[in-house]
């Protein structure tokens, strides 16, 4: 907060004095949602025409409970979860998920330029955001995965890691997510985490709540649920989530 003072911004000492007029949020869970905004009554107490852009990972149906809150009090609420590391974010180079009311996107949206370099509109619902973004979260985590274990059988034959994923992040594979986390996994480069595995783990959870209530199943999220569970009991819940990649290596009994 000190910090956004010294760029103008106006500190306040609680969070319902900042809740008018536009206001973004972007909190780590469902739990914390819930404890800041609905806990401290910030719904009831926001002055006439107020929007709310929420930009946290949230799960789906808590995304449905807070449409309805918002809706019964009168706020408008605009889901707009991101991509993008925290070098992307200082950079304003975001990709942003946004669904919910269009003219409310419309009126946020300079803001939304700022921040981002693109805002992708998936529908009125702002559930339908939240389901693209843990959707990509599952995805980013697959990446992470196959190149770890891939990284780990070409060992047994005498290859790098680094040889492999230098190869194939610049080839076939030549794309943000694995070319990031891919020079992750060649270093064992896990500190200071961009965003932490215990966070990832909690984004497989929302996966596959998601897909249990969309009668949709998705086996590989178990795996990828119970390998960074792993990660985390091994104590690497801190870490980047790349660290998921060190499963793999200790499935394989290759040791530091």
């Amino acid at each position: 907060m000190d910090e956004l003072a010294r760029q103008g911004a106006e500190p306040v000492e609680e969070a319902r004095l900042a809740f008018g007029g536009v206001v973004i949020s972007m909190l780590a869970d469902d739990e914390g949602m819930r404890e800041v905004i609905l806990a401290q009554r910030l719904l009831e107490t926001a002055p006439a025409g107020t929007i709310h852009v929420n930009m946290a990972t949230i799960s789906v149906r808590f995304a449905e409970e807070l449409a309805a809150e918002h809706q019964r009090h009168g706020v408008q609420y605009v889901s707009a979860p991101v991509f993008g590391r925290p070098d992307a974010a200082a950079a304003g180079q975001l990709n942003i998920v946004a669904a919910g009311d269009a003219a409310a996107i419309d009126r946020v949206q300079p803001l939304l330029d700022v921040i981002g370099q693109r805002t992708w509109r998936v529908g009125p619902e702002p559930r339908q955001a939240n389901a693209v973004k843990v959707a990509g979260n599952f995805m980013i985590a697959a990446a992470i995965e196959s190149m770890g274990e891939a990284a780990v059988m070409v060992q047994r034959y005498g290859v790098s890691s680094a040889d492999l994923l230098n190869v194939l992040t610049n080839t076939l594979f030549a794309a943000p997510v694995y070319k990031g986390y891919g020079a992750l996994i060649a270093e064992r480069r896990y500190e200071p985490p961009g965003f932490r595995l215990a966070l990832g783990l909690k984004d497989m959870r929302l996966v596959l709540e998601a897909a249990d209530s969309a009668r949709t199943p998705m086996p590989f999220a178990s795996v990828l649920h119970d390998h960074l569970l792993e990660a985390v009991a091994q104590g690497q819940g801190e870490s980047d989530w790349a660290a998921l990649a060190e499963v793999a290596r200790r499935h394989a009994g290759l040791g530091d």
